[in-house]
């Protein structure tokens, strides 16, 4: 199979699909790899030690996505690149349709095969591709928070740590999955009062455990989030429904009773945002206000510490590529029902429910 790795275009992207050592591992299954020049620069590959393991640089993209079978990025492709996606050619990224209603659409238009990192699952349920990347937005949200809590960034001058003899700042976090949890231990880390919310109780409890004695777990249900809200400093959305468009958990009219000058950091962004004004920003334009709450909204929030977040990434997904790039889409789907879950479109149908039932349009089992 030929594989592509293309420089991402998405703004301030310094990610990369596939390293060095990829290449390597591919090449030596008697696959070829193409890598577009300098797709590696801002994680800190060279495309020396691309070529030294095997990989063939390529000038532009358009010819590498015109010779590559298969496709292996990071982030969702931008317009220019779903315009040109081949048919039959597999694309595998993360996609995040539910919050795209014209990328669907184009790679249903391409009759392309889109397997999405983030929803492949595993044996225990758990979404292994996303993990990395939660793991690092969750921490992130936290230190970007409280970057944008100081005065000079437009935030209301709160060190979330406090200093004796005056109070921390007060972090909600809402959601106890892996954002949640990383974003919670930074926080309490730091010396801030933590409060986590979930509707999980089980999870609640298992929280309760492990996480540190400035954390308090509470159940979430409309009053618990409003009561909070108007507690925290700091607010990070860290809502999870697998594959689907984010609820909108804040609302609009819960801002007027915030504080002036306190920070939300809607990590969900990627699936729509849970916060009823958020709007996707980017690391060169990553704030804006409304009602005088600071709004942080990045779509790529690990893109930031690219060396950091593409080996995490690819140290989960090369075993996957791997297996692609070996089996094929079709029949590593048809063995694996955990691979079979990460595919969204296939040949031009939509064959992942939640997207289908956000951008109402039609489902079809997907049939191999």
């Amino acid at each position: 199979m030929i594989v592509g790795v293309p420089t991402e275009v998405k703004s301030d992207e310094y990610r990369v699909g596939l390293q060095p050592v990829g290449a390597e591992l591919l090449s030596s299954r008697g696959h070829q790899v193409l890598v577009q020049r300098g797709a590696g620069d801002g994680s800190g590959l060279t495309d020396d030690q691309y070529t030294e393991a095997g990989a063939t640089l390529i000038d532009t993209a358009d010819e590498l996505w015109s010779m590559a079978d298969m496709i292996v990025k990071v982030k969702e492709p931008q317009p220019q690149e779903v315009a040109r996606i081949r048919k039959d050619q597999i694309v595998f990224t993360y996609f995040h349709f539910a919050a795209d209603k014209d990328l669907t659409v184009g790679c249903m238009d391409s009759k392309c095969i889109a397997a999405a990192y983030e929803t492949l699952t595993d044996r225990h349920g758990h979404l292994p591709l996303l993990t990395p990347m939660s793991e690092i937005a969750g921490k992130l949200s936290v230190q970007e928070g409280a970057k944008y809590l100081e005065g000079p960034q437009g935030g209301a001058g709160v060190l979330l740590g406090g200093v004796p003899g005056v109070d921390p700042g007060h972090v909600l976090v809402i959601g106890g999955g892996v954002v949640g949890t990383c974003a919670a231990r930074v926080a309490a880390g730091m010396g801030a009062n933590v409060v986590i919310l979930d509707v999980n109780v089980e999870r609640l409890r298992d929280l309760d455990e492990f996480m540190p004695h400035n954390c308090t777990m509470i159940y979430s249900d409309p009053q618990s989030v409003r009561e909070h809200l108007y507690w925290a400093d700091l607010v990070v959305g860290a809502i999870l429904i697998p594959g689907a468009k984010a609820p909108h958990l804040v609302s609009r009219d819960d801002l007027q009773h915030m504080k002036p000058g306190s920070v939300i950091v809607d990590v969900a962004i990627d699936q729509g945002g849970c916060v009823e004004t958020s709007k996707v920003t980017t690391h060169s334009n990553p704030t804006y206000v409304v009602d005088g709450v600071v709004h942080y909204c990045v779509g790529n929030m690990p893109g930031a510490v690219a060396r950091t977040s593409t080996k995490a990434l690819t140290n989960a997904t090369l075993p996957w590529v791997l297996k692609l790039a070996d089996e094929g889409a079709e029949k590593l789907a048809r063995r694996d029902p955990h691979f079979a879950a990460a595919i969204n479109t296939y040949k031009g149908s939509l064959t992942y429910e939640p997207v289908a039932t956000a951008h109402d349009l039609p489902f079809e089992t997907l049939a191999l």
